[in-house]
């Protein structure tokens, strides 16, 4: 519990930056100009000009300085500790890929440069797509996708163009309840109606189910692998060839790739189109809103519907591809988010074959390890081997009036980032954890003495539980109210 006990240390209080302000603090000062001045309203259209701000703050240097530093100190992320966040996979990246992408060569391009004055950074993009293709057991990748939603949206769409180019884009989408909840959001967004299949005892997508809802008006199935409850669909060939017997097409999301990468590849198990995150798997900080990158792998036959432009390469070098009469389209303004691809360019190459199978295998121990030592303290709705994450639910600690929020929120005051409440949706007040492949065994051992001692206080001392965080800046708020209801500008005297 030493983890905890040092999150008790000192705290720098800190109010709002409008109670440092005093009448005539400046944080800078110029000398007088030795040339004409000019107001701004001769330079910028009126109608530009934001209009000035009403008691805005008057501080000095120090002052926002150590404002910004002491609010920096009250944020909880990776590089504080330990981030158990299933399905977002929230790891611990290495910072040589920052400085990778940060080379002035990469940092510096510009997009309007031209293919020529482009090669180092077209190289990168080329040979990045092939590493994702070998791990996935894909024909083609395209990198243009600026997030794992907007990677099932371009796959989604490559879906529909193959089958509006056979003469019939289809209605339909089979999307089993294990799915990332933005499975059917995209399948929609593409026009199709997405079909619900319920999850076997096994936790797994039924090849029955699949059988009994695949006719010709299916366009195919859209799966997450392994699903959000980090259980392997063991049942997918089998169901790759139910829905390629009637034409349609599998789509994987391979969000949840570093649970599998390097031992098992989908384009094996007939999987036809799939993302992959960089921004989860392949080194990239995830969270803050992005940037991210979701690059959409196809087969051969898909190749043809990818979006623009494609990377290729020639004996002259590597240029821009336009010319595809049956691309889908550009889907983002230029290529794509360039330094994102970098980082993830560095890491494959850092680890190499055998060090990417490393990742999955210590993501699905440790992983294991957690569901082995907890499962005596919390339910486990499906006790089978998991993945990259395992979920358990309060069933144990609701006849104590304890729930899965008061356990995250119990588990703050361990000094300790909460796992992912309430989803999956399939399992009731759900608690996912997913360790990810950069904590070693001290660290995931710290967690798991919290959470057994976290579950015994709801036994012995309920309230305590219920009543947390006690060693925050704030305790308990009202969530409900803070959504329906934000405090979004401050005024002086309120």
């Amino acid at each position: 519990m030493t983890e905890a006990r040092f999150m008790e240390g000192l705290v720098q209080e800190e109010g709002l930056i409008f109670e440092r302000s005093r009448e005539g603090k400046r944080a800078f000062s110029l000398p007088e100009p030795d040339v004409p001045v000019r107001g701004l309203s001769e330079i910028v259209p009126g109608d530009l000009l934001r209009e000035e701000i009403e008691d805005f703050p008057e501080v000095s240097e120090v002052d926002v300085v150590r404002h910004f530093t002491r609010l920096s100190t009250w944020n909880y992320g990776i590089d504080t500790g330990y981030y158990p966040l299933g399905s977002c996979t929230m790891k611990y990246n290495p910072k040589v890929n920052e400085d990778m992408s940060r080379l002035p060569g990469f940092a510096h391009s510009h997009p309007y440069q031209g293919d020529e004055l482009s090669q180092g950074a077209l190289r990168v993009m080329f040979e990045l797509a092939e590493f994702l293709a070998e791990i996935g057991g894909m024909a083609k990748v395209s990198l243009a996708p600026a997030a794992g939603a907007h990677g099932e949206l371009t796959g989604t769409a490559i879906i529909r163009a193959f089958h509006a180019k056979n003469g019939n884009p289809r209605s339909k989408i089979i999307v089993p309840d294990s799915a990332h909840g933005t499975n059917p959001a995209s399948t929609s967004r593409c026009g199709y109606e997405p079909i619900e299949i319920r999850s076997n005892e096994h936790g797994c997508a039924d090849a029955h189910a699949v059988a009994a809802l695949m006719t010709d008006d299916v366009a195919g199935i859209m799966l997450t692998n392994p699903n959000t409850l980090g259980i392997f669909e063991e049942n997918l060939r089998e169901i790759a060839e139910i829905v390629h017997a009637k034409g349609g097409l599998v789509y994987c999301d391979g969000a949840n790739l570093n649970a599998v990468m390097g031992i098992a590849r989908f384009g094996d198990m007939g999987v036809d189109v799939m993302h992959f995150n960089l921004h989860k798997t392949f080194s990239t900080p995830h969270g803050g809103g992005g940037p991210g990158c979701g690059p959409v792998g196809v087969v051969e036959k898909l190749a043809p519907f990818l979006p623009l432009p494609t990377i290729e390469r020639d004996p002259d070098g590597f240029h821009l591809n336009y010319n595809l009469p049956d691309s889908i389209g550009q889907i983002i303004s230029f290529y794509g988010n360039f330094g994102v691809m970098v980082k993830a360019y560095s890491w494959i190459r850092s680890l190499g074959p055998e060090g990417i199978k490393a990742v999955t295998e210590n993501a699905v121990i440790n992983a294991n390890y957690i569901r082995q030592r907890l499962k005596k303290h919390y339910h486990l709705p499906y006790d089978r081997l998991c993945k990259h994450e395992c979920v358990f639910s309060d069933a144990k600690q609701l006849p104590n009036g304890v729930n899965t929020m008061d356990i995250a929120k119990r588990l703050i005051d361990y000094g300790m980032h909460p796992p992912t409440n309430y989803f999956p949706l399939i399992v009731h007040d759900a608690i996912m954890v997913e360790p990810t492949e950069s904590e070693d065994k001290a660290s995931i051992d710290r967690f798991i003495d919290a959470m057994i001692a976290i579950a015994n206080e709801a036994q012995t001392t309920p309230d305590l539980v219920k009543s947390a965080p006690h060693k925050t800046k704030l305790s308990r708020l009202d969530e409900v109210q803070a959504a329906r209801r934000p405090v979004l500008r401050w005024k002086p005297g309120e």
